[in-house]
């Protein structure tokens, strides 16, 4: 898998400095039992199946968010689409890993080494669903899958204060490094929610970019949007979702 994603800003193009289409990245969470789900945040296996065989049967290939920005920077790329799964769920391995294979995607996985298999303290309804453990993010990386930080516990970096704003940025990269033995490039902020102070503390922790949901105003590789894909969404949810995305999101800063 790649390593490390080269800046756009710095790709050595002018074309790479400017703004471009926006590129089309899915949020998913967990992948398993729905049995539960207060927070829609669930597909089964075999609706993450289905949504990949749609994006085949379109010429389209979910990668991660590494390589597809990487192709960007090159000026390809058009035909890929970023898959990423935030919260680092242990039904990964087994709920999603085996999907992507079949279908020959890549993707990215958020993790929380500050709860290394623990569970999702943070949401006040559960179910509580079991987090991976260190080993766990290995066995993902070493089938391909890209690790990216979600930061250290989940809080929301818009609220947190300048020592908890550097642990869950700088801290959480430092100790992710530890446990894949590769450099960490992506962050995703939980909850979703950025703000100009976040993104300098994300881009100043050195990561190459930064996943969130709807940035607003804000623009730029550590701002990227994502569409969330869920259980419902079956072909014409995702067709239009797919094709709605680049209406609704300005052209992204320093993207071509």
């Amino acid at each position: 898998m790649p390593s490390s994603v080269e800046s756009p800003a710095r790709a050595g193009s002018p074309a790479a400095t400017g703004p471009g289409p926006v590129p089309w990245i899915a949020m998913y969470h967990s992948v398993g039992d729905r049995s539960d789900d207060p927070y829609r945040i669930t597909v089964t296996p075999e609706r993450l199946d289905g949504q990949l065989r749609w994006l085949l049967r379109r010429g389209l290939r979910g990668v991660s968010v590494a390589e597809l920005l990487a192709a960007r920077a090159r000026g390809a790329g058009r035909d890929l689409v970023g898959l990423t799964f935030d919260d680092g769920y242990a039904d990964f391995l087994d709920g999603a890993l085996p999907v992507l294979a079949r279908h020959g995607c890549t993707a990215t996985l958020f993790v929380l080494p500050g709860r290394l298999g623990g569970d999702n303290a943070w949401d006040p309804l559960g179910p509580r669903r079991p987090l991976l453990t260190a080993e766990g993010i290995r066995r993902a990386a070493d089938a391909g899958v890209e690790i990216g930080s979600h930061g250290l516990t989940h809080v929301d970096l818009t609220r947190a204060d300048d020592t908890a704003l550097g642990a869950e940025t700088a801290g959480s990269r430092a100790l992710l490094e530890k446990v894949t033995g590769t450099p960490v490039t992506g962050f995703c902020y939980p909850y979703g929610r950025v703000d100009r102070r976040a993104v300098e503390a994300v881009r100043a922790a050195g990561y190459g970019y930064g996943c969130a949901i709807d940035p607003g105003e804000l623009s730029g590789p550590h701002v990227l949007p994502r569409v969330h894909v869920g259980q419902d969404d079956t072909a014409v949810r995702l067709f239009l979702k797919y094709r709605l995305h680049r209406l609704r999101r300005r052209p992204v800063e320093g993207l071509r």
